[in-house]
């Protein structure tokens, strides 16, 4: 029986409930919401619905973990098996999991792109197939893949989310400021576009406008899976730290970032980028490496995402957990491996990367320098955002510094201040860097910029 989801895309189904399921997963799958996870339940229920099966192998996919191939595994299986009956792009959709379980990236994103063109409304696959133009660091993919959308899905609050992202990651500013603001005109509380907007003002250097704006919409992210909630309230932290609120972004990485799903990687990784900044910033994190640690350990031999694996490995090394040299070995394997689709970014960006991170761990900042620098002009390859990837950009920083090479960090602080003028560590960081060099005159007015910049305010809402 034929019939057609929330999006007027059509799907085989023979009862309510499956129906209301697959509605139910969709529109949790684009607005974040936790109800996405009742999939599972409906393709248990009914399994013989295609579609259904699909979308349940796909949303355990989402683990990004070697476990998740495995999870997905059965219902892969089942939405095979009821390919007969279904309808043409359900078919495709089936194709498309089996090509993310096989780690057969490039194929999952030709088939995605082709089902988008003769189906343009399906935004589970055009939001599938962004995030794997996201983790490879194709931020033109992430754009065009978000463009076929239109005109068809012109009301939709979440497509233009997704496009105010793809036009914020390809740097294009004012266009993603006025997709993320039509989003917000038609779904207030739309999150990704929360997402994409705090991404725009980050990069301009809106740092007050940042806060009162996310702080503005921060109870409205109570309900969303660990994911969105997390990840909007790290940006919010990063715009606290510019401003020295320092113990607003500490309480913001222990009750907002850190503790809701500490098994699931991006959780575990936004808490790792957060902490290490907060660290840079010069706060006394006590014991929350090792806290951090004793889950992501269980990582020691993940190498399914290497923007993760990178994250993983530094959290590991500030703790100084056993599980550290486990997962380089891992990494230096899996850049060995030609085998994998993305052999030459795991072999000549993330491996010298890592190496360069373990040489940060230990101290060698000579060495870092080196080997992390060697990295990053292609560290976009390894996925992320330009926000979360300016992480490996602070570590190489503080290995600059602390390797005595203050002016190649001058220059990098100074380049830094166009996205962030007044920014309390940057400045505080300067007015070091200006006096060791013998220039007191710009150290005084770092200090100065500092000093007028930092804000003790203190958020308690959310």
């Amino acid at each position: 029986m034929i019939n057609t989801d929330c999006l007027k895309n059509e799907i085989t189904s023979t009862n309510l409930e499956t129906t209301s399921g697959i509605n139910d997963f969709i529109q949790g799958f684009l607005s974040y919401e936790k109800k996405a996870s009742i999939i599972v339940e409906t393709a248990e229920k009914d399994s013989k619905n295609c579609l259904a099966n699909a979308y349940a192998s796909m949303l355990w996919m989402f683990l990004e973990s070697p476990e998740a191939p495995g999870k997905a595994k059965p219902f892969l299986e089942k939405a095979q098996e009821s390919k007969n009956l279904a309808t043409q792009r359900e078919s495709k959709i089936v194709d498309i999991v089996h090509d993310w379980a096989m780690d057969d990236i490039p194929s999952l994103l030709r088939k995605c792109e082709n089902l988008l063109d003769i189906y343009p409304r399906d935004l589970v696959i055009l939001k599938l197939a962004q995030t794997h133009y996201f983790n490879i660091g194709d931020s033109a993919g992430m754009l065009r893949v978000a463009l076929k959308g239109l005109p068809e899905g012109e009301k939709n609050p979440h497509l233009h989310g997704m496009i105010a992202f793809g036009y914020e990651q390809c740097h294009l500013i004012r266009e993603a400021e006025n997709s993320a603001k039509k989003a917000m005109s038609i779904k207030w509380n739309e999150p990704w576009a929360h997402h994409a907007l705090a991404h725009v003002m980050l990069t301009e250097g809106r740092v007050e406008e940042g806060i009162a704006f996310l702080e503005s919409v921060s109870a409205s992210w109570r309900d969303l899976n660990s994911f969105m909630y997390t990840h909007n309230w790290w940006h919010l932290a990063l715009f606290y730290l510019s401003k020295g609120r320092n113990e607003d972004a500490l309480e913001i990485y222990d009750n907002h970032v850190w503790g809701i799903e500490k098994n699931y990687s991006q959780d575990q990784i936004g808490a790792t980028s957060l902490l290490a900044r907060i660290e840079f910033s010069g706060v006394d994190v006590a014991g929350r490496w090792e806290d951090l640690a004793k889950y992501i350990s269980k990582r020691s031999k993940d190498t399914t995402n290497p923007f993760n694996t990178m994250q993983y490995l530094f959290a590991l090394g500030k703790a100084d957990h056993d599980s550290f040299h486990e997962l380089l070995l891992e990494i230096r394997d899996k850049a060995k491996n030609k085998n994998t689709f993305n052999f030459s970014t795991w072999g000549e960006v993330v491996l010298p990367a890592c190496e360069g991170i373990m040489s940060h761990i230990f101290g060698r900042h000579d060495e870092c320098v080196t080997l992390l620098g060697r990295a990053l002009p292609r560290i976009f390859e390894a996925g992320g955002s330009h926000a979360q990837r300016d992480f490996f950009n602070q570590i190489h920083l503080d290995s600059l510094i602390k390797s005595g090479n203050y002016s190649a960090a001058q220059q990098i602080l100074e380049s830094r201040r166009s996205f962030d003028p007044n920014g309390v560590p940057l400045n505080k960081l300067l007015e070091k860097i200006y006096f060791d060099l013998g220039l007191p005159k710009q150290s005084n007015i770092a200090r100065e910029r500092w000093q007028k910049n930092i804000s003790q305010k203190k958020f308690t809402k959310g």
